[in-house]
């Protein structure tokens, strides 16, 4: 099969890419740096033309009021590009429990993105990741203070970025779902429990203090984070870290 990966030098990208060549199909990266363009939809043509899949990976630039308006303009050039090139299925990464959390923009945009997929010409599919563990690091920084790092007690599942590139090969390689694949790591901790021990890991001494307010996650109650009914990889934290 013939896949084009859009967004496939990026952190799952670049990895779908090597697994769906690995297992003997024809998968190409297609970026920015290789000359595509998802707003302006410079190559997006070429690049889906003859395909059996198109794999979109890319992801808006900040995380503000701005993302829907991203999300809207490349999926309509995209789609508009997989359906003339003649492709069967069309496959998107989004987030567990994007749907639940209206507050935050960012995870509007991730709906946006998916309604207009699944009204769009093409069968498709969405696999929904909980957070990556690659991630962590950057939502410390987000709270940091001097000696404190403050993080709310948000339950979050996380999951390593191979076992997300694993999924969306996986489902990219299958039939369309026309539906939604979650996929989560195995463990549930708090993020203010996962602070801490990343924090001790690292031999880094500062001070995780709990603080309902802190953070893009603080708006987001209960366990919208988890999925115990998810696709569970097998990578543990601990062992990630390790």
């Amino acid at each position: 099969m013939k896949f084009a990966v859009i967004g496939g030098t990026g952190l799952i990208g670049s990895q779908v890419v090597k697994k769906l060549n690995a297992a003997g199909h024809e998968a190409v990266p297609h970026s920015k740096s290789t000359g595509i363009d998802v707003i302006s939809g410079q190559g997006l043509e070429e690049a889906a033309a003859g395909v059996d899949v198109v794999v979109n990976l890319t992801n808006s630039p900040t995380f503000d009021e701005a993302s829907p308006a991203f999300f809207q303009t490349s999926m309509d050039n995209l789609l508009a590009a997989a359906h003339k090139g003649g492709a069967g299925h069309f496959v998107v990464l989004s987030i567990v429990g994007a749907d639940q959390v209206p507050e935050l923009d960012y995870y509007r945009a991730k709906v946006l993105q998916e309604e207009l997929l699944a009204a769009g010409p093409v069968p498709y599919s969405i696999v929904r990741a909980t957070q990556f563990m690659e991630f962590i690091d950057a939502v410390l920084s987000w709270t940091a203070d001097g000696d404190t790092v403050r993080l709310p007690a948000t339950p979050i599942q996380p999951i390593a970025a191979n076992d997300v590139a694993e999924a969306v090969a996986e489902v990219a390689a299958g039939p369309p779902l026309n539906g939604i694949r979650n996929i989560a790591g195995p463990e549930i901790f708090t993020l203010d429990e996962l602070g801490r021990m990343t924090l001790s890991h690292k031999g880094d001494n500062r001070t995780v203090v709990t603080d309902a307010t802190a953070g893009m996650f603080a708006v987001v109650k209960g366990d919208v984070l988890t999925d115990k009914a998810a696709h569970l990889a097998s990578l543990r934290y601990s062992d990630w870290l390790s």
